[in-house]
């Protein structure tokens, strides 16, 4: 564990009652709307709130900023969110069961919440932020992502063109195994495609681990929360998605030598690794990610 990094554990359950917002206690939201959790939808509630908090605090300053929150469920983080002092929290929830629950949430902080229904992945960002966002500033993704469609979710915004991308930080609950391969090293087992093109763009860190317990229903793993700072210009430029391919032909062979694995890519890897000035009997995992960038800026610049 990174000196950095802290272990959540969920407080003592304390006797039911308003909470400090002076809504309900999450467990009795859950119970008045029926929003057992939905295995097809990844859903897994936290109901501590100052577990929450913390997770929120990890954002950074929020006062008179906006967040963006995918998958709030029944508000939890959500609510976290507006007592850290986010001036707006444009929440977007695919299940329909949460929205009244989530409206009353809006009413208690006077429309400081924008609820917008819909599935995440079909989002268009740019043109949400253009409805709902403020001028003012960029936003921070703060969210306890749905577990099925998390990486999906980080690579599109790790994707996101024109870079610097229109958010200013992430802050993202993944299950532990995929943190821990957004911020593997190279050598290791988990060092992959996602910590390429995360540690590419982003100064990427995990924060904060949780637990099973930590949730209702209590998943089958540990989680994590994994704080990602864009990067404004990243040291080796590069097309995002020349790198996409790059990674995807290298470590789609892991184990074989990048004079091999890169066929797929090229008809001659020996002529692209001379240019980009590696040893094509090297691996993927052993290359950095200004390595990868180079092949990816190589390839750019044609052969």
């Amino acid at each position: 564990m990174s000196a950095d990094e802290q272990v959540a554990r969920p407080a003592a359950v304390l006797p039911g009652g308003p909470a400090v917002d002076g809504l309900p206690p999450l467990r009795e939201v859950i119970r008045a709307h029926g929003l057992a959790a939905k295995k097809s939808l990844g859903q897994n509630f936290i109901l501590d709130l100052n577990l929450t908090r913390r997770i929120a605090r990890l954002a950074g300053s929020l006062g008179g900023g906006c967040v963006v929150e995918v998958g709030p469920g029944p508000g939890g983080l959500t609510r976290a969110l507006l007592m850290e002092g986010a001036a707006r929290v444009i929440a977007v929830e695919r299940d329909d069961r949460c929205l009244p629950a989530l409206e009353a949430v809006a009413s208690a902080y006077d429309g400081r919440l924008v609820v917008v229904s819909g599935d995440a992945l079909a989002t268009d960002w740019t043109d949400l932020m253009a409805r709902f966002g403020t001028a003012s500033d960029k936003p921070v993704i703060v969210a306890n992502l749905p577990y099925g469609i998390a990486t999906m979710l980080l690579v599109g915004w790790l994707e996101s063109e024109p870079w610097p991308p229109w958010y200013r930080r992430l802050v993202l609950m993944f299950q532990k195994e995929v943190a821990e391969r957004i911020v593997a090293e190279p050598g290791s087992k988990a060092y992959g495609r996602l910590a390429v093109i995360a540690q590419w763009r982003t100064q990427a860190r995990i924060a904060l681990t949780l637990k099973p317990d930590a949730f209702t229903p209590p998943p089958k793993v540990a989680s994590a929360v994994v704080v990602l700072d864009p990067i404004e210009r990243p040291e080796t430029d590069c097309n995002v998605r020349t790198l996409g391919r790059v990674t995807a032909a290298a470590f789609g062979q892991r184990r074989k030598m990048l004079r091999q694995s890169l066929k797929s890519l090229v008809p001659m890897p020996e002529l692209l690794l001379a240019r980009a000035d590696i040893d094509p009997q090297r691996r993927a995992e052993s290359l950095s990610v200004a390595e990868f960038a180079r092949l990816a800026q190589v390839l750019d610049g044609g052969l």
